[in-house]
């Protein structure tokens, strides 16, 4: 700091952007925190971006509110869409919004059980119990795994299950883990369950909807105490800001040491992930992980036809969601598609014969965009929900 201000007295350009970076740093202090004085705050993030029904696009997206739980009801009143820069017109009826708690697609999740024996117990019996209410509430098509940190094993967890529907299949797998382990490599463990999920990135290898996977979440029972982990909190923090596809991952922090909360805390937060505090009130996880559950089944798909020429190459979209309806205030978050060819297969091009008769032909000469009035002058005005 003190080099700097001694730049400042010999280097006049340098003193403009101290003085320029200072009253933007200051700028940002000033704003009122997310979720105290401002009660509008929320966000999105889009998940994944499927061309595979070109020209049908369809864009997988969560919502969060200043308390980190989505938002409900949103439809295309109250969501934009942008390609390549132009705004599409909602009252042209080319996109639709849909909640993923009414469709087909599956979502994944990997349970995490710390089985050391410290856990043992009560806060193990109802982190088993609350497992098992998290699997007895997802839906059909849905896929859970689980993996036990136990340092028994050269990994330092085992495989309980691999992805699975069967919610019977599950249970008969979790009743079988025991907290009988000495050390707890939970970072080892997280950093296994982020592969899995990395897996599910790939989406289907079939053309059917139910096997096509739109998320995957990582939920974690512990207190946060990592033992012997070949990674550190720093190196998985660092692995989970590169992921391309996020994968969010809810922590339950359960025990009397609250000094190892932090650690959970923060691989939760860097995530989009959501930290719960359950301290010695075991009793609580059943009640979370419905919390849990209801989040990942409130993501929205987004669906719209693109007029995009194919030509194998990406193009920047933007989906933007104003709340609530009317507001005027939209916030945007950017993604890409690819205007390619779909494969000629007859499932596939069955679902794109079922879209077109969804949405319907648009008239001859027409696109799905805003048509923009032209002003005095022969200057084209943009619409303001598009500016």
């Amino acid at each position: 700091m003190l080099k700097i201000i001694n730049q400042q007295k010999t280097n006049p350009i340098i003193n403009y952007r101290f003085i320029v970076v200072l009253a933007a740093l200051l700028s940002v202090l000033s704003l009122p925190a997310a979720g105290a004085s401002d009660p509008g705050s929320y966000g999105l993030k889009i998940y994944k971006v499927n061309s595979g029904l070109y020209p049908f696009v369809q864009v997988y997206f969560r919502t969060f509110d200043e308390n980190q739980q989505p938002l409900v009801n949103l439809n295309a009143m109250n969501v934009g869409l942008m390609v390549k820069g132009k705004a599409y017109d909602m009252s042209k009826r080319q996109y639709q919004i849909n909640s993923i708690r009414q469709r087909q697609e599956a979502t994944r999740s990997v349970l995490i059980l710390d089985a050391s024996k410290s856990m043992a117990g009560a806060p193990f019996a109802a982190a088993l119990t609350a497992s098992a209410r998290y699997i007895d509430s997802k839906r059909p098509q849905d896929e859970v795994a689980i993996l036990a940190i136990r340092d028994n094993s050269k990994t330092g967890y085992d495989i309980v299950s691999e992805f699975e529907r069967d919610p019977g299949a599950l249970g008969r797998r979790l009743v079988d883990v025991k907290a009988d382990g000495n050390k707890s490599r939970i970072y080892d463990t997280i950093g296994a369950a982020m592969q899995m999920c990395g897996m599910s990135s790939q989406g289907s290898v079939t053309p059917s909807a139910e096997n096509y996977i739109v998320s995957c979440s990582i939920v974690v029972f512990s207190d946060g105490d990592d033992e012997g982990s070949a990674i550190s909190r720093e190196e998985l923090n660092g692995r989970i800001t590169a992921l391309a596809i996020p994968v969010p991952i809810y922590s339950l922090a359960y025990t009397k040491q609250s000094k190892y909360f932090k650690n959970l805390e923060s691989i939760s937060k860097n995530s989009f992930g959501i930290y719960y505090l359950i301290g010695e009130t075991v009793d609580r996880m059943q009640q979370t992980v419905e919390q849990i559950q209801n989040i990942i089944q409130s993501d929205y798909v987004l669906t719209f036809r693109s007029v995009v020429p194919v030509d194998g190459e990406e193009h920047a979209i933007k989906v933007g969601v104003e709340y609530p309806s009317g507001s005027g205030k939209f916030t945007y978050e950017n993604a890409k598609m690819e205007a390619i060819e779909p494969p000629p297969v007859p499932a596939i091009l069955e679902q794109i014969k079922r879209l077109e008769g969804l949405f319907g032909p648009l008239p001859e000469g027409a696109t799905p965009y805003f048509d923009r009035p032209v002003e005095a002058g022969g200057a084209a005005k943009a619409p303001a929900a598009a500016q």
